[in-house]
């Protein structure tokens, strides 16, 4: 079987990363909880909306991110199991190529270069399986589809959906 998966808000917590910046940013004490359902920029007074918005144009966002619960330990069974793929978009975000690189290096050594794409449009993989936090990532995958639940798509029920990394486990392994 082959497996994409996404790195931000399925292994990687941008998610999060995006609220920790914003208090740091602005003294505040904003809350996951308190995003949930939408983007963490629309959480936010709209005079901040751009603050938040440029987080992952800044160098260094990329490089901290905290893995995602449960994700190294069964990201490392499925890659001993079936065609593991990393696919990113991180070409909308250029300065983050080398930082998702080197975090993936930290984080995930046991997926290889080779098995990292970096890309726009997810609908060209031809594969078996797409774990992936965006519905738009979906719509023409023509694969099995996982929404992996991040606070932006909690609302979201077009596609089959896992909330945490056992749950992939008891659906994949």
């Amino acid at each position: 079987m082959t497996i994409f998966v996404d790195m931000d808000e399925v292994i990687a917590d941008t998610y999060g990363a995006h609220v920790e910046l914003y208090n740091k940013d602005f003294n505040e004490n904003l809350t996951v909880e308190e995003c949930w359902g939408k983007e963490v920029w629309q959480a936010v007074p709209e005079e901040r909306h751009a603050s938040v918005r440029n987080h992952a144009n800044t160098i260094g966002f990329f490089k901290d991110l905290k893995p995602i619960k449960d994700s190294q330990e069964v990201m490392r069974e499925l890659a001993a199991m079936h065609e593991l793929y990393i696919a990113s978009a991180a070409m909308q975000f250029p300065n983050s190529l080398k930082e998702k690189s080197d975090w993936l290096d930290k984080f995930f050594p046991f997926i290889e270069w080779t098995n990292r794409i970096l890309c726009g449009h997810k609908f060209i993989l031809n594969g078996d399986v797409l774990i992936d936090d965006r519905s738009y990532n979906h719509e023409r995958f023509e694969g099995r589809s996982l929404l992996f639940t991040s606070g932006h798509n909690v609302h979201e029920t077009d596609f089959e959906r896992v909330n945490t990394w056992q749950e992939v486990a008891d659906k994949l392994l």
